[in-house]
């Protein structure tokens, strides 16, 4: 029966995959299964992952150009780049039927802002922090830019040479799902905090309608890996993201978990999947792999007393007192029928209903 008491948790693990796998989770490994249902802290990027990663231009304000001038320099720069809200501009431009120029020594700051020589004049996009650097930035400008951050929009800002040409306004909408699925993290007495690039007002507009209980804006691309080692000082951390710049996070983390709608390095980052791409698969993923430790740890233990009662009785302690000897046949099926217990309650593991969804 020793032998067959390694298999015990393997029974638990492998229905447990299952279930998961049929609403929408896939664990890669046991251990990540294990590990989820220990998180005490959830780090939820949001650009993809809370917002649907599908931002909009809403504003277009103009200062020292006219709208012209500044949509041009705006595309020459943003097509050049993959970022969601540079495609947000790229398309709003398209729209309107403008074609891109070409930029000569285009260079992107990661997480800041891109520049280049257009038309021989150099240009500037991207936030306050990266264009300040280069053009004069009105008062009026800061004023009109921090009234759309609150309003969780995010301000860009575009200069040629040292003159501030305007600021054009991206939206992102979050997800229907997601304030949902953080009350549901909530219910379970998790922390939630939510990682973002943008400045500190739209993160925290943003923040406010999702309903998390922290919010670290400004983040770097490639500081994402530093707050979750930070925040890995306080409690386990299940840091959850859609794209290539989240990998060293996604990887850093206790467990990190990708939506399923994002890019083919954040999924094979990834300890768990979620392929909905509703961040609802993040309690689900939580509280299955509860239900299936707590299995585990039931079949280990019943396990442990029914070898406790009955190897004894197989080596004959009953026989000096009550003369009852049991035969080996009867003590192999007894073996058996123990498995065939711990095997059925794995079983009910497929009567796992979702917290969510």
């Amino acid at each position: 029966n020793h032998t067959y008491s390694h298999w015990y948790p393997i029974f638990a693990i492998m229905v447990g995959s299952g279930v998961g796998a049929k609403n929408g989770i896939l664990f890669k490994t046991a251990e990540s299964l294990e590990q989820s249902g220990k998180i005490k802290i959830v780090a939820l990027d949001k650009t993809g992952t809370i917002t649907k990663g599908e931002p909009k231009v809403t504003d277009i304000i103009t200062f020292e150009a006219d709208k012209t001038e500044l949509m041009k320099t705006a595309l020459a720069l943003e097509c050049k780049s993959e970022h969601p809200l540079a495609k947000a501009v790229v398309a709003k431009a398209s729209d309107e039927g403008f074609v891109p120029d070409e930029v000569e020594e285009f260079k992107i700051s990661s997480g800041s802002g891109l520049s280049g020589i257009l038309n021989g004049e150099a240009a500037y996009g991207g936030n306050l922090r990266y264009v300040s650097d280069f053009a004069q930035i009105p008062d009026n400008a800061i004023t009109t830019a921090e009234n759309l951050a609150n309003e969780g929009k995010t301000p860009l800002y575009f200069a040629k040479g040292n003159k501030l040409l305007g600021i054009i306004a991206v939206a992102d909408e979050i997800k229907e799902d997601s304030a949902e699925a953080v009350k549901e993290l909530h219910n379970m007495g998790l922390h939630v905090v939510m990682l973002t690039g943008d400045n500190e007002k739209t993160a925290n507009a943003v923040g406010k309608l999702a309903g998390v209980d922290e919010v670290i804006a400004g983040v770097l691309p490639d500081g994402k890996e530093k707050v979750v080692s930070k925040l890995r000082q306080k409690g386990r951390v299940a840091m959850v993201g859609d794209g290539i710049n989240d990998a060293p996070a996604l990887t850093s983390a206790d467990v990190g978990i990708a939506i399923g709608a994002g890019t083919d390095v954040a999924i094979e980052a990834a300890d768990v999947v979620l392929i909905s791409g509703s961040l609802q698969g993040i309690p689900n993923a939580i509280a299955l792999s509860k239900a299936t430790m707590d299995n585990i740890h039931q079949n280990l233990f019943w396990a442990f007393i029914y070898n406790i009662a009955l190897i004894p009785v197989a080596a004959g302690v009953l026989y000096p007192t009550f003369g009852i000897l049991m035969s080996p046949i009867f003590a192999a099926g007894a073996m058996a029928l123990s498995s065939i217990f711990v095997l059925g309650n794995a079983l009910r593991l497929r009567t796992f209903k979702p917290v969510t969804g």
